[in-house]
């Protein structure tokens, strides 16, 4: 499959974006109940969190530090990451593409909020598929898709943004491949500002 022309400007725009993201971004965490019930789901005080396609931080991120955890965030663009770095200075935040990691973890937690469906549908199954390494035996993992599959294209200072999707049933089938248990998937959740949210948890181990 030949990616869209847009999928390959998605780190540039929000590069572009980044010095104003935390003015353009909702700060009021409607997102709540959803990181309410990811927290709930890891185990001990600190438990460490990979925010994958972080942005600046915030609101999610700071939000779960504030509830204890420990967050490793990538995003490709590094004014994002820089941006990170100087508002929650205690945590690691690294620059690297989100189907190109360094070594990592494993985590109590994933988290890729608003980020997955900007890669290609190939890209997302080759990620998903990878969340198995990332991932402690019992880790929750929350993420946004699209409604149904196939691709769109919205727009972000006047640019072509691109937005992918899989079926709902072909995301079930890959997280149950890398050892992930859906626990609530609820598609444009009004809750969540119409996101398509899913919440899964990799099987504990045998």
């Amino acid at each position: 499959m030949t990616d869209h022309p847009a999928a390959a400007r998605v780190t540039a725009i929000y590069e572009a974006v980044a010095s104003s993201w935390d003015a353009r971004r909702a700060q009021t965490l409607f997102e709540r109940p959803w990181l309410d019930a990811f927290r709930a789901a890891m185990p001990g005080p600190v438990p460490s969190v990979l925010d994958r396609g972080c942005g600046t931080g915030r609101p999610l991120g700071a939000c779960l530090a504030d509830r204890g955890c420990c967050i490793t965030g990538i995003d490709a663009a590094p004014a994002m990451i820089a941006a990170a770095r100087a508002a929650l200075p205690a945590h690691d935040w690294h620059v690297a593409d989100m189907r190109a990691l360094p070594p990592l973890g494993p985590y109590d937690g994933l988290l890729a909020w608003h980020s997955l469906f900007h890669l290609s549908p190939d890209d997302q199954r080759a990620t998903i598929a990878g969340f198995a390494t990332l991932a402690k035996p019992g880790a929750p993992l929350l993420f946004s898709s699209g409604p149904e599959a196939g691709e769109a294209i919205g727009t972000m200072n006047g640019e072509p943004l691109y937005h992918a999707s899989l079926d709902p049933d072909e995301y079930r089938a890959i997280l149950a491949a890398a050892g992930f248990d859906v626990l609530r998937h609820v598609p444009e959740d009004p809750e969540s500002g119409g996101a398509t949210v899913w919440l899964a948890r990799r099987r504990p181990a045998a």
